[in-house]
């Protein structure tokens, strides 16, 4: 019978399996050596401390205990993640609250994420081509419904402006206390300079249209 450690590495195994996740940059967006996770699955590395697997859980949009279920392989029982509505780069897209709570579209929650407190939205357009694809879905989770968490600016995010329109941008610094610039995925498209944010999360999972199963 397995121990915790083992379930856990035994899960984080299939979760990356599932969804082609190489050992480097998980290692990097957790926050650890970049060999963190290969020596972790060689047995090179001890067990992970409580701390090591809470990082990586979370890279991954998931609790330690979500990681350890997968030991055994994927879960049976099929969960779903709203989609909160639609949201553009190049153009604007009035998106969020366009649904009554737990009444919008439904999407098949994707292999190695947890539905708890993730929410997706869909591309509209061609504004964000090469990166993100009309259709596609980008699942992100809200730290704090009016905030712009500090680890999230210089990272591409999910955000609302002052004026309830939705944007998939690179988020810097303004030149002001408060003010954020909006850098375009698209090389050939403008950047919004010094603009006011009612709040922003960063990009945790990006799924393409081809792969949503929506309900």
């Amino acid at each position: 019978m397995l121990n915790e450690s083992e379930k856990f590495l035994e899960g984080l195994r299939n979760v990356m399996e599932a969804r082609n996740l190489k050992d480097a940059p998980l290692s990097e967006a957790a926050g650890l050596h970049q060999s963190f996770v290969r020596d972790l699955k060689r047995g090179k590395a001890a067990s992970p401390k409580l701390s090591s697997a809470v990082r990586l859980a979370q890279a991954l949009g998931m609790t330690v205990e979500d990681v350890m279920a997968w030991a055994e392989g994927q879960p049976s029982n099929t969960l779903t993640i709203s989609i909160a509505g639609k949201v553009g780069a190049g153009a604007k897209v009035p998106v969020f609250d366009a649904y009554e709570k737990g009444d919008g579209p439904q999407v098949e929650c994707p292999p190695g994420l947890s539905p708890h407190g993730i929410v997706a939205v869909e591309v509209e357009g061609d504004s964000m081509e090469p990166v993100y694809s009309d259709g596609d879905l980008l699942f992100y989770t809200r730290n704090g419904h009016d905030a712009v968490p500090s680890d999230d600016v210089g990272h591409r995010c999910v955000c609302e402006d002052e004026d309830g329109m939705g944007w998939v941008k690179q988020i810097k610094p303004g030149d002001e206390p408060g003010l954020f610039h909006l850098i375009s995925l698209n090389p050939g498209a403008s950047n919004i300079w010094n603009i006011r944010l009612k709040w922003a999360a960063r990009v945790r999972l990006h799924w393409p249209a081809d792969l949503a199963q929506k309900t």
